[in-house]
């Protein structure tokens, strides 16, 4: 199914049929990725008395399941600046838009005594002057141990004060990233790379120029067969009024003339 889309005064195709989804599927076994020291999540059926909410167990004609999960702990979530000011803000108002360019990059981890960290310079030159809407970032070295990692106080790598600082200045709208954060795990509550991100300097009283339309979202995956470029990227999120959504992020490969 492809699809010719004018956007910026470009056009490009599309084949809508080949997505290439970057999500990663919450679940309640063992295999899902947890961070921010939450148990697994919990998805079991409703039960009043001795009536159970499952098809199996011969009293119900249908599964009817209660899920109890956070956001920022179990999954690929997209967040607004409302995961970080005293006042409510909700990724539902933030996101009304959901199909942006995006370019995906391949980022090598860089040593800072003893933390792996994302630098400005590795994302300047993976961009290679491009300045699209939005960011894939894919750390390297990538396998799929990611889907289920248990990232609870393991220092994972984080993305300098420096990067997102570059990426708000370059105008990134959107940042996803195979991450459970953008910032250290343990920071003293800094947050140094949300703030930069968001433009935040006040989390207290919001400043006028913050930048309430953009989201970051965090844990997903891309597969090593998918190729650094240009995509389309199609970000959905679930509509919770909450600071964060689990979310499904899923690209399009653009097609060149040839295609």
């Amino acid at each position: 199914m492809k699809t010719t889309i004018q956007h910026n005064n470009t056009t490009i195709q599309v084949d809508l049929s080949k997505p290439i989804d970057i999500s990663i599927p919450l679940s309640n076994t063992e295999d899902n990725p947890i961070a921010w020291y939450v148990e697994k999540p919990q998805i079991e059926p409703v039960r009043f008395g001795e009536w159970v909410g499952k098809v199996s167990g011969g009293m119900s004609s249908t599964n009817f399941n209660n899920i109890l999960f956070n956001p920022h702990g179990h999954g690929t979530h997209t967040e607004c600046l409302g995961h970080i000011t005293s006042d409510f803000y909700s990724v539902n108002q933030a996101l009304k838009q959901f199909f942006f360019i995006a370019e995906l990059v391949s980022v090598q981890l860089e040593d800072q005594q003893g933390d792996l960290v994302i630098t400005k310079e590795a994302i300047s030159k993976a961009l290679n002057n491009k300045r699209p809407e939005a960011i894939v970032i894919r750390t390297l070295p990538n396998d799929a141990a990611k889907l289920s990692l248990k990232y609870s106080h393991t220092n994972p790598p984080f993305l300098s004060e420096e990067a997102a600082l570059f990426l708000r200045e370059i105008r990134i709208q959107h940042l996803l990233i195979d991450l459970p954060s953008v910032d250290q795990e343990k920071d003293e509550g800094k947050l140094l790379a949300h703030k930069a991100f968001w433009n935040v300097t006040n989390v207290k009283n919001l400043n006028p120029d913050a930048r309430l339309d953009c989201t970051i979202t965090e844990m997903i995956f891309v597969s090593q067969e998918v190729q650094d470029g240009s995509y389309l990227l199609n970000l959905q999120i679930a509509s919770f009024e909450n600071d964060a959504s689990p979310s499904k992020p899923v690209l399009f490969s653009i097609l060149d003339d040839k295609q």
